[in-house]
């Protein structure tokens, strides 16, 4: 098994705009981890760097303790998991499975062997005669892995394999794969756009812009420690609020906050200040800010509702049975607040 580490990988297709821009990472062997990002940060493109199927504008590629940048795909003993399954329709499930291990001459009974392993812990040891379209959208992701665990590489790469299944089905799976993961012990990297797959399965996560690393770090850390404004936003919905700091705090809807004097040397010197505050940490008991909900949605046992803070559109999570009629008040307590620079997005 492996780790992976990447040293000032760089990507450009025109020689002037990097999309990939001098990632340094480090990636322990055993390690799952998620990288993650809008579509066109260069998640997909840093996967398939990795896997050969692109190449590097500059920098160093390192699986295990060798440099890979000029290697052949096929030589970096790693094994690919595509978005859209990539089986061969007129093949048997065991066929698909084992296409790989034919290409690259092993015995039979070999692969007999391999195959039968992969569909056990699949299972799919009853498929294994049925050609893909006789599967399901899950039983065919479940192929995509087994032909990749029969290869026994060094390193599991994923490029959002549950994108096309519906909601309850990537909810299972996301549970099998990382069964799988501890399964099998080895090195897993997994692109998705899904904030949920990210939070859920990664032992670190990899927080992707514009081909620049905006934070690397736990689950906890990533939702806890946000870096910057990006990173806060785009794993778990924070609300940001445009707010003038005062002598001794700051004013949201026009009720004042107070700030300790530890968080005033934090904001010594700004006259603005962007306030973050995750939609589910709105039930505090220090202010009450009254609000007018422009749109309800509920979502079984919860509602959200949205409206204004300092003319910016917000949103929080209530109970189902709350009443709103009636108007709804805001609870809002400062050690829920995070505070980010109002140029730079930067956390204080």
């Amino acid at each position: 098994m492996a780790g992976v580490e990447l040293k000032s990988v760089k990507k450009s297709y025109d020689g002037k705009h990097n999309v990939i821009d001098g990632i340094d990472v480090s990636i322990k062997d055993k390690e799952f981890v998620v990288i993650v990002g809008s579509s066109g940060c260069g998640k997909s493109t840093i996967l398939r760097m990795i896997a050969g199927l692109e190449d590097i504008s500059g920098g160093e590629i390192i699986i295990g303790d060798k440099v890979v940048n000029t290697l052949h795909p096929k030589d970096r003993d790693i094994a690919f998991v595509f978005q859209n399954y990539a089986l061969y329709p007129h093949m048997s499930v065991y066929d698909n499975m084992a296409f790989g291990l034919k290409m690259r001459k092993y015995k039979k009974a070999e692969i007999k062997q391999k195959v039968e392993e992969a569909a056990e812990i699949l299972g799919l040891k009853s498929y294994l005669n049925r050609k893909p379209k006789q599967l399901s959208g899950g039983q065919r992701q479940r192929v995509a892995l087994g032909r990749a665990i029969v290869r026994d590489p060094k390193v599991f790469l994923m490029d959002e394999p549950l994108s096309n299944l519906d909601a309850n089905l990537r909810v299972k799976m996301r549970s099998e794969i990382k069964k799988l993961h501890k399964k099998l012990e080895t090195t897993f990297i997994y692109v998705t756009h899904d904030q949920t797959e990210a939070l859920t399965m990664g032992d670190r996560i990899m927080v992707l812009d514009k081909g620049v690393v905006q934070q690397f770090d736990t689950p906890e850390n990533i939702y806890n420690k946000p870096k910057n404004k990006f990173v806060a936003g785009f794993l778990g919905q924070m609300n940001f609020i445009n707010s003038e700091v005062n002598d001794d705090g700051i004013i949201i809807n026009n009720c004042k906050i107070s700030l300790d004097d530890s968080i005033m040397k934090r904001l010594d010197g700004m006259h603005e200040v962007i306030i973050g505050i995750r939609p589910e940490s709105m039930d505090g008991n220090e202010y009450k800010i009254k609000i007018t909900p422009e749109i309800t949605e509920l979502t079984g046992s919860n509602k959200n509702i949205y409206f204004k803070l300092n003319g910016v559109d917000c949103q929080t999570i209530v109970p189902a049975e709350t009443n709103i009629e009636r108007g709804y008040s805001i609870g809002i307590d400062v050690k829920d607040l995070y505070f980010f620079d109002s140029f730079s997005g930067a956390a204080i």
